[in-house]
């Protein structure tokens, strides 16, 4: 018997699944979100059976708290995972083999590392068109936006995760002191975001000096792939967090 063969035996006895390798997962960086992707959804939040994703948790006793749109290869849900472990954490990512690849990830280190990992999860979705769909209202309690795509051109500033009318949905599924990550390396998005939700009545900036005792925010830089690539790169990182307001 090959070593290759005696090494699948062992894996399928102990019943641990390997990590999964990035390389076999690539794919382009943008996604069209405008476009029909063929996603399946559910009807009404009412509709989503969570607990196919998270197998360990009662339907009626556990809800998503957290959600990172645009998830990417999952590192911050990681994060999550160990600093919120009674929190269930959702990455929501467009694109077929990246949301494949956290997916197969998660799936391998909850086999590796038992009653771990059971509080995350991925699926892929269209967060700029179905967030209603997933989440009711005031469900969550964080968002991330972290790396999104800037889609520099003008003309495709529509595509764009934070908009005038987004900021409406997210002010929705948000619950009232409700908190809004975002994160990006290029500034002229980093001040696009600023402004829309200055203006938006619903948000508030939270201030610098209040993010100091906030755990997350030293996560935020560098768990993701993205955020890595900034770093060897020297890169600008341009933080912004806010709050969702008492409704007038």
């Amino acid at each position: 018997m090959s070593e290759l063969n005696e090494n699948k035996e062992e894996i399928q006895e102990n019943d641990v699944i390997l990590l999964p390798q990035k390389r076999y997962y690539r794919q382009r960086a943008h996604s069209n979100p405008i476009a029909d992707h063929c996603i399946d959804y559910p009807l009404t939040p009412d509709h989503m059976e969570w607990e196919k994703l998270y197998p360990k948790y009662s339907k009626d006793t556990n809800v998503v708290k957290f959600a990172d749109i645009g998830c990417g290869y999952g590192g911050l849900l990681l994060a999550l995972s160990k600093m919120y472990p009674e929190t269930l954490s959702l990455g929501m990512e467009i694109r077929v083999k990246v949301s494949d690849y956290v997916m197969d990830r998660i799936k391998a280190l909850r086999s590796q590392f038992r009653d771990e990992y059971e509080n995350i999860a991925c699926l892929r979705t269209n967060a700029m068109k179905y967030l209603v769909n997933y989440f009711n209202k005031a469900q969550l309690t964080k968002i991330f936006f972290l790396y999104p795509d800037p889609h520099f051109k003008k003309a495709k500033h529509k595509w764009r995760i934070i908009s005038k009318q987004l900021l409406d949905v997210y002010a929705y599924v948000l619950a009232i002191d409700g908190l809004i990550y975002t994160v990006t390396d290029v500034k002229e998005l980093h001040e696009w975001i600023v402004k829309h939700f200055e203006e938006h009545p619903l948000f508030l900036r939270v201030e610098k000096c209040d993010l100091e005792d906030d755990p997350i925010v030293d996560k935020l830089f560098d768990t993701t792939e993205e955020g890595q690539k900034v770093t060897r790169n020297n890169g600008d990182k341009f933080l912004a967090v806010f709050r969702r307001r008492v409704d007038s």
